[in-house]
């Protein structure tokens, strides 16, 4: 995963990485290490990121060239439930056991059930590899794609 643009995007509106990571409420060295890809950026933590520059994941995780985030309504939270139940119509639409699905990722069938019954929320690495395995977009996967707003 690469996550290079959040930098520019930080570095575009003239923050500093102690102001972002104040913005999204974590440790300075926390949001350094996402920056550099030290560590991975939690999905929540991600998808306030995204919300407060007005893009979408797709397009800071280059799924897509083009930022459609005012197309849409955006909620400004998570829904385990939403992803989980997206997991599972995803899983089933390619007529995947949880074991076929856990095999291809490299997890267990438990971990698979407990994200498609929404007591877990995916890792962002988990959710970027089903958008990139099944060629979906990562926000419509997530729910953040609710409502097409009309643009003229």
């Amino acid at each position: 995963m690469d996550f290079r643009k959040i930098v520019l995007l930080r570095k575009k509106q003239d923050l500093s990485q102690r102001k972002m990571a104040s913005i999204l409420k974590v440790s300075k060295s926390t949001y350094a290490r996402w920056e550099t890809g030290e560590e991975i950026i939690p999905l929540k933590h991600f998808i306030n990121l995204c919300n407060y520059f007005g893009v979408t994941m797709d397009y800071v995780l280059n799924l897509k060239e083009e930022n459609n985030f005012f197309k849409f309504d955006y909620t400004r939270k998570i829904d385990k439930e939403v992803i989980g139940k997206n997991l599972k119509h995803i899983r089933q639409n390619n007529e995947l056991t949880q074991r076929d699905l856990a095999k291809i990722f490299n997890t267990s069938q438990s971990t698979i059930s407990a994200y498609e019954s929404g007591k877990t929320l995916l890792l962002t690495i988990f959710a970027y590899q089903i958008a990139k395995c099944f060629k979906i977009s990562l926000d419509s996967f997530c729910g953040l794609e609710k409502t097409k707003i009309e643009i003229k």
